[in-house]
């Protein structure tokens, strides 16, 4: 086992996490699932090619009949401290230790703390993030809550295709969900557990039930190693791909001793139908800024059957992330305008049935939270069964009508743009037109300009056709508009970097799976690790490799 030396400016962090029984811990833990990580990764890319090569499309499981028509299986009731989940703080990455302080300080019932979609993983931030973890859940951070009565923590590991490439084991790469999961669990699953505050999940990218199994395999192997009971670690799995739309309830069942139910959102979902079926005519999906939203049928029936699906089994169901900013003056049109926005958006997800939803603006918290309490009554909403759901495949893949237009196209531009620029800057969200931005939006932006290129579809607005020429004269157009925003030139310089960087992901002749993957496979994002900022250069020359 061997692991790179620390970031400049962690070395106590480093020296606090890495200690012998925890890369004892982390080096068995991973060797133990590394084959079968890899097995399910497999397992994705050979489902992607049965759809491409059949043309088939995904429906219900037929060998799975039994576990959907038995009425009588149920996931083990959640903790107390779960039972009310109105509102959670999303996207919060706990490397931004002052922004972790003061979520931690919120009236939030939740926090997802966020090693995936808001969180950019160098080295420094996943260190530096664990690290804060672990000093909230001992008590070590100033000014907060003791950690059972803090919000409680929803610990959000990097998802199945993400390594960590500073962690080598048995010769190969880490898988990075298994070094997050496994130091959060070594440092403070204990703790969490005595103060009934944990250990509590998020995952994330969760295509099928095996890779539920695959979860729950190492959540039964940890508590064991870690002498905690069975069934003390609780996860509430994203549903984030329309494959997975099909196995709700297998996913329910294999996780029934751990769940603490489904979530679902909208970008990584709507991106999901580019990555699976992107290359199909009939699934063009068109504008996300004008024609995309839960009130359409394929998000709609997807939202009801998660809802109905959980309450079926006795586990919560939770909707999306609200990304709108309040403005500061709460006299102005804006602010009322912005706040009535995500009223209307939210309340359509309660009387859908969810038990929650998360915001990202602190703002957010207290009035969705009156929402709740003048719209729902008790801790959630497990009673309303929704048996007047009655969910087909046909309505889960209903691609809604739309076009393309002028103005999505370059927003989706400027969002993908900004997305490369932010990790670049070692950031994982960054904020455009008075909402946060982070790898899902990012998802769905590139997403949508791929397949609008492979498709040549037209503009609503005018007869030109999306095309190579197009893109790359609009990313420039973007590019420069953008960098009139900043007066440093290595900024300027960083912002034209992404932009080829995004062309590159956004003219390939294959659609890359996951933007995520990609960048944390590029060299330029690797190099940008040891310039800059909190994104430290590693000195080799001082700190051996720990082994």
């Amino acid at each position: 086992m061997e692991v790179s030396p620390p970031p400049s400016g962690l070395e106590a962090e480093y020296e606090t996490l890495f200690t012998t029984d925890s890369l004892l811990f982390l080096h068995d833990l991973i060797s133990t699932f590394d084959e079968e990580v890899d097995q399910v990764l497999r397992l994705r890319v050979s489902r992607k090619a049965h759809l491409d090569l059949s043309g088939d499309l995904p429906s219900f499981l037929e060998h799975t009949t039994p576990i959907r028509r038995d009425p009588d299986w149920r996931v083990l009731p959640v903790p107390a401290r779960l039972q009310r989940r109105h509102v959670d703080i999303g996207d919060l990455a706990p490397c931004d230790t002052d922004c972790f302080i003061k979520a931690l300080q919120s009236p939030a019932q939740g926090i997802q703390v966020d090693f995936d979609d808001g969180n950019c993983p160098t080295y420094y931030n996943q260190i530096k993030g664990i690290s804060n973890v672990v000093k909230a859940v001992h008590n070590q951070l100033p000014n907060v809550p003791h950690i059972s009565q803090a919000p409680v923590l929803m610990l959000r590991p990097r998802a199945w295709n993400m390594v960590e490439h500073n962690m080598m084991v048995e010769g190969r790469e880490a898988p990075g969900p298994l070094f997050d999961f496994g130091l959060l669990m070594f440092h403070c699953g204990k703790t969490l557990f005595e103060n009934k505050s944990g250990p509590f999940f998020y995952l994330s990218k969760v295509e099928s039930f095996m890779e539920a199994r695959l979860w729950n395999k190492i959540f039964v192997w940890t508590q064991q190693k870690l002498g905690l009971p069975q069934g003390s670690i609780k996860a509430t799995v994203l549903i984030e791909n329309v494959l997975a739309a099909f196995e709700m309830e297998e996913i329910l069942y294999e996780l029934r001793d751990h769940s603490a139910g489904l979530n679902c959102g909208i970008w990584d979902y709507s991106a999901s139908f580019v990555n699976k079926f992107g290359h199909r005519q009939a699934f063009l999906l068109p504008d996300r800024s004008k024609y995309v939203n839960m009130e359409k049928r394929f998000l709609r029936s997807y939202m009801d059957l998660l809802v109905q699906t959980c309450h079926r089994r006795g586990a919560l169901a939770t909707g999306g992330m609200a990304a709108l900013l309040l403005p500061q003056d709460r006299l102005s049109e804006s602010y009322r305008r912005v706040l009535a926005t995500v009223t209307r958006l939210k309340l359509l997800e309660i009387k859908a049935g969810v038990d929650g939803f998360m915001v990202y603006d602190l703002s957010l918290i207290e009035p969705m939270q009156k929402l709740f309490q003048l719209h729902t009554e008790g801790d959630n909403q497990l009673h309303l069964l929704r048996s007047d759901v009655s969910v087909t495949p046909d309505d889960l893949l209903s691609m809604p009508a739309g076009g393309v237009t002028l103005y999505g196209l370059k927003y989706n531009i400027a969002v993908g743009v900004l997305f490369m620029n932010a990790w670049l800057s070692g950031k994982g969200v960054f904020f455009y037109r008075g909402q946060v931005e982070d790898s899902a939006t990012a998802e769905i932006s590139r997403s949508q300009v791929w397949q609008w290129i492979r498709h040549q579809a037209q503009l609503e607005d005018s007869s030109r056709v999306v095309s190579r020429r197009l893109v790359t004269d609009l990313t420039k157009e973007v590019t420069v508009e953008l960098s009139t925003l900043s007066h440093c030139v290595r900024a300027k310089q960083r912002l034209h970097t992404a932009a080829d960087m995004f062309l590159e992901v956004v003219l390939k002749r294959a659609f890359p799976e996951f933007i995520t993957t990609y960048l944390n496979q590029d060299h330029t994002f690797l190099s940008s690790q040891s310039t800059g900022g909190r994104v430290e250069a590693v000195d080799t020359h001082t700190h051996k490799p720990k082994l």
